[in-house]
This record gives structure tokens, sequence and C-alpha cells, in this order.
């Protein structure tokens, strides 16, 4: 078994228990090679419920977990996307917020890059039915790269972020929902590019916490492939400079395909997992050390009020591992796992749950499971 190096987060952020899964993982969804379920994603609502999507072909599913993740409903079809942009992080995203449910998509009539617009749907009635869609993005095929993230903020509010297009280059945009994922506002440019590009296949990630909205991108610049991010104080209305997180830079000639994720600290600040090569840093802010957390590609971070709580794979297809920052060793939780995510409420509290794609008996497979302080951690 490969060894995974200690996760070593801010040392402002003591943790004083190791997390592990509370048992085997649940299976959500399986199909056919045709039928393969992917790039599942989850959201917790303030009330603890679970909700989990994923794509099948031009199908976005809804699974519904009432038990804090201990058990999912049978997901249903909720709608349908033509030509939905569909995995290598591409997907349907989900939040929560107050008695709405959204989920984002990306697709268009055309497809295959040729047209392409990110729209929302919206379920007050815990997913049975769904009203939508309304664009997101309001120049027509701007969002045809297929890449984005959606957060739900502490106040309620919606956020979504893009790989945006409309100007012939790729550039970072946003918008904002206050009505529940029902309409959207006018759409922000976070950042562009001095050299017309930003990584055009790393998805970008937003987290909102009251006025303060921070987005995080695979930049290029120089042939480097680093992560940057850019903070807006007033909510949204205006981003600062973005800033390069880590000390180390990445020399590349094409897109790792893996942009990372950022979490509330709780105190106000960011916590920030990437990779760079074959490795998986963190780091505090935008100006903290980096840390190296390990081998491996794709990971995910999610805060709790114990603090932040990573996965990652240690492969584009491989074993999938959890650490927090107290531990020694990290914890294996699925082998064969692919695109992991991991998530709480908005408020950092609420349950944990990770999910992911892997594969069983021939079937492509969503597998969540609800992490939780292991027994051995206190000993």
């Amino acid at each position: 078994m490969r060894t995974i190096c200690t996760l070593l987060l801010s040392t402002a952020l003591t943790l004083v228990s190791q997390y592990t899964f509370a048992g085997e993982p649940i299976v959500v969804a399986q199909g056919a090679p045709d039928q393969a379920p992917k790039q599942p994603q989850a959201a917790v609502g303030a009330d603890g419920n679970v909700d989990l999507v994923y794509g099948v072909g031009d199908g976005v599913f809804h699974s519904r977990s009432v038990d804090a993740g201990t058990s999912f409903s049978t997901p249903q079809l909720a709608f349908r996307v033509p030509n939905m942009s569909l995995g290598m992080r591409r997907g349907p995203r989900v939040a929560s917020a107050g008695k709405s449910i959204v989920v984002t998509a990306i697709g268009g009539q055309l497809g295959k890059g040729k047209d392409g617009d990110l729209q929302a749907w919206h379920s007050t009635d815990d997913g049975a039915t769904w009203t939508g869609p309304v664009n997101v993005n309001d120049t027509s095929g701007s969002a045809r790269e297929g890449l984005h993230g959606m957060t739900a903020g502490t106040d309620g509010a919606i956020w979504c972020v893009w790989l945006d297009l409309r100007e012939k280059r790729t550039e970072v945009y946003v918008a904002k929902s206050t009505d529940g994922g029902a309409t959207w506002g006018a759409n922000t440019r976070v950042y562009r590019s001095p050299e017309k590009n930003v990584c055009e296949c790393c998805h970008p990630s937003i987290v909102a916490t009251g006025k303060t909205v921070s987005v995080m991108f695979r930049n290029s610049l120089g042939g480097f492939r680093d992560m940057y991010v850019a903070v807006s104080t007033d909510g949204g209305a205006k981003f600062a400079p973005a800033k390069k997180i880590g000390q180390g830079t990445w020399k590349l000639a094409g897109c790792p395909m893996d942009g990372g994720m950022l979490t509330p600290d709780g105190k106000g600040g960011l916590i920030t997992v990437w990779r760079r090569q074959g490795e998986i840093f963190s780091a505090a802010g935008t100006g903290g050390k980096e840390r190296l957390l390990g081998r491996g590609e794709q990971p995910w971070v999610t805060g709790s009020p114990k603090g932040p709580v990573a996965v990652w794979t240690d492969g584009r297809e491989g074993d999938l591992w959890l650490n927090s920052a107290d531990s020694r060793q990290p914890t294996k939780l699925s082998g064969g796992a692919r695109d992991p995510m991991i998530t709480t409420a908005a408020n950092g509290e609420g349950p944990i749950i990770a999910c992911w794609e892997s594969k069983r008996d021939g079937q492509s497979v969503v597998l969540a499971t609800r992490i939780e302080p292991s027994k051995s951690a206190s000993k």
C-alpha cells in the first residue's frame, strides 16, 4: 500500500479527532456502461438532509437522505439537459438554501463545445417536482466549456462560477441568486488573464460567507498552470486582483483537468487544496505557506466545527483517501474511486458527506458515505 504523507493544514486549525467513514459506503446508483451514473455531487441543508445528484447521459437524477446520510432514496429523474456536459469534473451541481434545492448543469442544442448554457432548476418540495430551466449566464452559449461550480452562502444566496467564452477567450465569471435559484442576477467577471486564457479544462470553485465571496481557478501564465484565488468583500460586486496560492509552481504545456477546492475555515479565512504535478497541497488563506498532503489527484475539501477534512484519490482512478489536520495516517475509504467530493452544510455544521464514482461487478456505481470521527482517534 502506498504511503501517503500526513495532511498538514494551517497550525491555527487544530482538530481533536481523526475522521473515517461511518459505515460501508452506500450504493446510491448503478448502471451498465452505456447507462453509467457519473459525477455525483451532494449538498447538506441546514436541517441535515442531504441532496445528491448525478448525470446519466442527458438526464439529471436526484436522491435524498433524511437521516443524515445513513440511507438514500431511490434516485428519480429530475430533468433532462440536451447534450449535457458530463465527466472530468463536468456535470450537475447542487446546493441547498432554505426550502429550495437548486441544481445546475451545462448543455446546448448542438453540444460538443459548439454551444452551451449554464442552466438552473429548483425544487421547493424536496425534489418531488422541479421548475426550470433558467439561464445563469446572460450571454448565450458562453458557458460551452462545460465547467462550473456552485455554492450556498451563509446568508442563503446561491452562487455559480464558470469558465466563460463570451469574449472568445477563457475567463472566470460569477452570478448570484437571492430567490432560491428562480432567477439570477447580472454576470460579473472575476478574472481576465493578460495572456488570453485561464486554464481551459480545470473546474473553478466558489464559497461565500456573508459578503465575502472567494473563487479559485487554475491560471495559465507564462507556461505555468498554478492555482489562483480572487476574493470579493462587497457581495460579489467587485473582485480584488487574483493571487497565486502556494509557493511552488507547475510548468505544463497542457491542462491537468484538476481544479482543486476551497472551503471557509470558520474563522473568516480559507483553506484550499489543489494538485501540482502528482502531489496534493493545501494552504490557509491566499498567502499561507503550502503544505504537502501526499501523492494523488482530484482533491476536495470541506469545513466542519473541528476544522477541514479532505479527500483525494491516488490516481485518476485509484484508492480514495481521507484525512483531517491532526491525523498521522490517512484513512482509506475505498478502492477504484474517481472524482470524489466531500461537503457539509453552509454553516460548517451538520453531517459530513462524501460521494464518488466507482465500478462493481462490471457496472458503474455512485457511492456515498457519512464521515465521522473515528473511535480510535480519541484513544
